[in-house]
């Protein structure tokens, strides 16, 4: 009876089994798990995760490019079958690294066979049966691994057919996208060249229409010419006398004119002359915008004006009304805008005396004024440089340049930066010429931006005082606000004394 010692597994594995070949590429560092089942028949251990075989993919993936293959545009069909063939692609060099395992597979079984074969015939009793058993196993699992070998073939040619499809598949999405996109552009360049032609038509037709309208000025311009050479022709002597007759009679409408005006002068100047032997005062200087009125003594027997009361009114020259001028008491008054055409009337009074002085006539406008406002309107906002002289009623002790904004809903006061007032037009707003002061009277006027708080600015010359006070009331009134002085909004008084 044969007796095995302790040592004969490691005996029999060394001297009965054969090493294994260093040349064997093994797919994974583990073998396979393996187990019996019914029919003594060996199954590989599955995964409780269910992982789906490479057909059914396969068959998935194109059950949904048939499905979006209605609703996909070309350019997005040509690249989904791009991405399907790097799929096909990936699942082939898949079934190449499984055909590869299961050829080592193959190599591994058939030396394990071999070598359970030369151990068969070396062992005996119940180590024999085991080795049958072993050996039985091993058939049975190269028999399932051929199995499995012949689907993986047949994995293979699906897959190829299928990557075959998709390769042209592809191929015709790229050259439908080429067809579709030379038909585009073949269909812009068609476009352009319609939207060219009409447009070389209209050029075409307008400047026709030019060169058309240009001739029939041109042959009406020629007929007038025509018309009037034979008009002249036929009656020479006539049209020439009415031409000299009209030139006569404008040199003579001309010189009357003047001569109206200049006996008009010496009438209220001899009238003013007779009035001025009986008064005391007259008044000096010249009765136009932009120039200041002073009341002057005629004798030295008349009394001192600081002695006097005096108070300034504006009178309409043909209805008679008089406004008074409120703050208007001093002997020196210079004429503002609201004064043009209208007659200025001082009244004296001294001793219970009342003595009345009037100009000659109307106060005339400013030469090239209403020119220079109505370029100054077109901007939006006018500035002008001022000096502020006085600040609510107190003499302003600093003479720095100061910036004086004209705007259309609101006027501003500046010094660099810094705004010392900016009020929008209100009911409260005033502004007229200052009413006194002296010989720069003319060049100054009075801002109340709202109440209690007041400016008197002088400014560089008579134009631009009056102009600002011109397009500040215009822009005034186009916000629906009477900007004046201080009580000039209504009329006072009729003829005769107040």
């Amino acid at each position: 009876m044969t007796r095995v010692g302790r040592d004969f597994g490691d005996t029999m594995q060394k001297d009965a089994v054969p090493a294994v070949s260093a040349d064997v590429i093994f797919s994974s560092s583990r073998f396979p798990n393996y187990k019996i089942g019914a029919n003594n028949q060996i199954v590989e251990a599955k995964d409780e995760q269910k992982v789906l075989s490479m057909k059914e993919v396969v068959a998935r993936e194109t059950a949904q490019l048939l499905e979006q293959q209605k609703r996909l545009s070309v350019r997005d069909l040509a690249s989904k079958f791009e991405k399907g063939l790097a799929a096909a692609a990936k699942l082939s060099e898949e079934a190449r690294l499984r055909e590869a395992a299961s050829l080592e597979k193959h190599v591994l079984l058939k030396k394990l066979r071999d070598a359970l074969e030369s151990l068969k015939g070396r062992v005996a009793g119940r180590n024999k049966d085991d080795v049958e058993d072993a050996i039985s196993m091993v058939e049975a699992l190269a028999v399932q691994l051929t199995q499995r070998e012949g689907e993986l073939m047949q994995e293979k040619a699906e897959v190829k057919k299928l990557a075959n499809f998709l390769k042209q598949a592809s191929e015709d999405a790229k050259k439908l996208v080429d067809e579709e996109r030379a038909f585009a552009r073949a269909e812009i360049e068609n476009a352009r060249a319609a939207v060219q032609r009409v447009e070389e038509a209209l050029q075409e037709q307008e400047q026709m229409s030019r060169a058309s309208g240009k001739q029939d000025l041109e042959e009406l311009m020629k007929e007038v010419q025509e018309a009037r050479r034979i008009k002249m022709l036929h009656q020479p002597s006539k049209v020439m006398d009415m031409e000299h007759e009209l030139r006569a009679l404008r040199a003579q409408l001309t010189e009357k004119s003047k001569n109206s005006v200049r006996l008009q002068k010496e009438l209220a100047m001899s009238k003013r002359g007779l009035e001025q032997n009986s008064q005391l005062y007259e008044l000096d200087g010249p009765e136009a915008l932009g120039s200041y009125l002073r009341i002057q003594p005629c004798s030295d027997d008349a009394p001192e004006l600081s002695k006097c009361s005096i108070q300034w009114y504006r009178v309409s020259s043909q209805g008679g009304k008089k406004e008074l001028i409120s703050g208007a008491i001093k002997s020196v008054y210079a004429p503002e805008p609201f004064d043009v055409g209208r007659i200025l009337q001082a009244d004296i009074i001294l001793e219970g005396q009342w003595l009345t002085l009037t100009t000659a006539g109307p106060i005339d406008p400013a030469a090239g004024l209403g020119s220079y406002v109505e370029a100054l309107v077109r901007k939006h906002d006018i500035e002008f440089n001022v000096v502020i002289t006085q600040m609510n009623g107190v003499n302003h002790p600093s003479e720095s340049i100061h910036v004086f904004h004209v705007g259309k809903m609101r006027i501003k006061l500046c010094k660099g930066k810094t705004t010392i007032a900016k009020e929008y037009f209100s009911t409260s707003m005033q502004l007229c010429g200052v009413r006194g002061g002296g010989n720069a009277a003319a060049q100054a006027l009075f801002w109340q931006a709202k109440q209690g708080l007041s400016f008197v600015l002088a400014f560089e010359s008579e134009r631009e005082r009056n102009a600002a006070i011109m397009l500040a009331r215009r822009f005034a009134f186009d916000c629906n606000i009477m900007l004046a002085g201080p009580d000039d909004r209504a009329p006072i008084e009729t003829n005769g004394a107040p």
